[in-house]
Parts: C-alpha cells; structure tokens; sequence
C-alpha cells in the first residue's frame, strides 16, 4: 500500500513540474485520500448496486442464514448480512468496510450446483476475507489504481495538446523519461493490484480451510465452479476482483486463458486446489 501511494506522489509531481505549479502534487495526495476514505465507507452499498444482490429472505434460505451464523460465530466474527444475486453462474463475494457493516452474497447458481460442504468451504473462503480485512485493502488497491490512470491520462493529453507552465527548453531525455513514467504508471499500479488480490485470494481459501477444517469442501467447490463456463449477468471489471472465481466464465482459447491468467486478479483454480489439497486428488 506505501509503494501505490508512493507512485500517486509520483505522478502528482510529475503533473505539478509540468504545469509549474507545486500546489497540484498536494491536490493529487489529497485527492487520492479522500477518494479512497469515500470508497472504503461506502464500499457495500455500490457493490450491492453494481451486482444487484438483494437481502436473503429468512424464511426461504433458512439454511444459509443459519451456516453463515454458525460459521461466523465459529470464527469470531458478528454474522454479516446474507444477499442473494439471482443468477444461474456459480459464484459470491463478500464486501463491507468493516467486520460490523460486512456481507456476504451468493448467487442462486452457487447453491444449485454445491453440496453442503462445498457451500460450508465458500462462505467461510467469504468470512476470512471479513476477517483478514481484505475489503480494505482491495477498495485501497482499486481507488487508487482508478486515480493513478487517470491523472496519467490528464497528464499525456495536456503534454499531446500543449496545456501548461513549464518551459518546454528542457532536454528531450528528461520529457522521454517523464513521459514513459507517466505511460507505464497505470499499468505498474494495475499489476500490483493483480498481485495483492491474488495473494489475499490465497490466503483466504487457507484460512477458510482452517474455519471448517475439511480443505476438500471448498476445494471441490473451486473445481465445480471452474468446470461452469457460464458467466455472470452483472457483472464488471470494477467488482470483479470481489468475486470467489473469475465472474466473466472461463475461457475456452489456449492463448486467451493464458493472458487471463496473466490479468486475473484471481490465481489459477489448479493453483489453488494445489495450495489446498497437495498431491491429493479431487474429485470432480
């Protein structure tokens, strides 16, 4: 988080040398802080809108209040609201800013296809992410890439269209440095991103294996979910990384699942079945 916040100052010096003005490098941190705290705090209620999730009703999944209630008292946690996203694609995501205003969502294909220990193996690969804070960290990661790319994109049309302050009599290697800076900023600040969620999906399909102490559950629900080419009908690129598994389907093409893999903010499903499971074989 000090190296994406370390490149926000980057950017926001290298807009306020051009421009000639000092005061802009203070805007952009501010900016950026500022951006972040409004997304952390309302991170639950635009997630909620992009997906479309509505509150679980009592009565009707009865089963799946009572195994988040059991699983969150198991891990410590206040038991967060249950949402329902009626879709057939296999999926869930938990949000919130906190383990107190959290939630967690599946969809109505997720409890179709899963058996009840591989439902037990994701909502608690939901309620680690709860607990290990991960919200934070990706609504952080998230808001301050989305800033970072757009200041970039600012900054290269104003230097395209002539716009600012600075003496343009300045050695050409500087503005090639200052502008190859600029053009790779978004794509190093979008694959830390990458890094982060990926880490924080690993460590929450471990600490969701030490919940229910049965890794073959939610193990077997990776595979299941994998083995679904559908995806989902809401869906977007900017609450994709929230999500279990790739919310978009899996992808048929050789060459187009190994670019995936390469800016899926999710690892591997072989990866982490691996991670889960070792050498034991999982049925499908």
């Amino acid at each position: 988080m000090s190296v994406f916040l370390l490149i926000v100052i980057c950017v926001g010096w290298a807009f306020s040398w051009y421009l000639d003005n000092p005061i802009i490098l203070y805007i952009s941190v501010l900016i950026a802080i500022a951006t972040n705290i409004f997304s952390y705090w309302n991170s639950d209620k635009m997630v909620v809108r992009l997906t479309g999730a509505v509150p679980a009703d009592n009565d009707q999944y009865r089963e799946l209040h009572r195994m988040v209630e059991n699983l969150a008292i198991t891990a410590g946690l206040p038991k967060p609201r249950v949402y329902i996203m009626n879709d057939p694609a296999p999926n869930a995501f938990a949000t919130g800013r906190d383990a107190e205003h959290a939630l967690v969502a599946v969809t109505t294909g997720l409890m179709d296809v899963l058996d009840r220990t591989e439902l037990e193996g994701v909502i608690a690969h939901e309620l680690s992410h709860i607990g290990n804070r991960d919200m934070l960290v990706s609504t952080v990661a998230v808001t301050l890439v989305g800033f970072i790319a757009i200041v970039s994109d600012i900054f290269l049309r104003m230097f395209m269209y002539g716009a600012g302050g600075r003496d343009r009599n300045v050695h050409p290697a500087v503005l090639v440095v200052g502008i190859v800076a600029i053009v790779l900023s978004p794509v190093v600040a979008k694959l830390m991103q990458l890094a982060v969620s990926r880490k924080r999906e690993f460590l929450a399909d471990a600490s969701g294996a030490l919940l229910t102490r049965y890794p073959e559950g939610l193990a077997n629900a990776l595979v299941k979910i994998q083995a679904s080419s559908r995806g989902m009908q809401r869906v977007s690129h900017a609450t994709s990384h929230l999500f279990i598994a790739n919310p978009f389907g899996s992808e048929k093409n050789k060459l187009s699942n190994k670019l995936n893999n390469m800016f899926s903010t999710h690892p591997p499903t072989q990866q982490r079945v691996a991670a889960l499971m070792g050498s034991t074989t999982i049925r499908s």
